[in-house]
């Protein structure tokens, strides 16, 4: 019988977590998500079953909403990510294609990603040397798609001490070593 155990996305038993002058970047593996996709003819429908799974409006264009446990942000033409906590909603996906039906297609996506969030002083400093967003001028609940290193991720600004990133779970250690090298290059 195989003994396995879980590894986060930068191969170790629990989170790592690096400080670098006033900058913490955080691993952070404790997340559900889920994309969902509206099916043709049937946006209006997804957006505002999307809105009441959430609790909340589904973000428009390049924004995300959150503050609750289960929150939204928008990836593409009629596309959403889903994300919670993964204790408590370790069946995401599921729940949400039972709350959003046939308007929706529903994808568990929990083990693709990679989320890294930076928190502290000069988070747009560091981003500027590894993207072509300027997070500086990025209104906090603001959801954007860019490429992090030459690593296609999804990055979330929710004010200006914090910035979350998701990458994809096979270029985790390539997009943590990256973001060491540009904080270090700060500070």
């Amino acid at each position: 019988m195989h003994d396995l155990a879980p590894l986060t996305p930068l191969g170790a038993p629990a989170p790592h977590c690096d400080d670098i002058g006033p900058l913490r970047i955080a691993e952070t593996p404790d997340r559900a998500l889920a994309s969902v996709s509206a099916r043709l003819g049937q946006e209006a429908a997804c957006k505002t079953a999307l809105g009441a799974l959430i609790g909340a409006d589904a973000p428009d264009i390049a924004r995300y909403t959150g503050g609750t446990p289960l929150n939204s942000f928008w990836i593409g033409p009629h596309s959403w990510m889903l994300e919670a906590p993964y204790a408590g909603h370790s069946d995401l996906a599921a729940r949400a294609k039972a709350r959003l039906g046939d308007c929706a297609s529903v994808t568990d996506q929990s083990d693709a990603w990679a989320r890294f969030d930076l928190t502290g002083e000069g988070i747009a400093r560091v981003m500027e040397r590894l993207c072509n967003l300027d997070l500086a001028a990025m209104a906090a609940g603001t959801a954007r798609r860019s490429v992090v290193a030459h690593i296609g991720c999804h990055v979330i600004g929710h004010d200006s001490a914090h910035a979350t990133l998701y990458g994809p779970r096979s270029s985790a250690q390539s997009l943590h070593q990256a973001l060491i090298m540009a904080a270090k290059s700060v500070f």
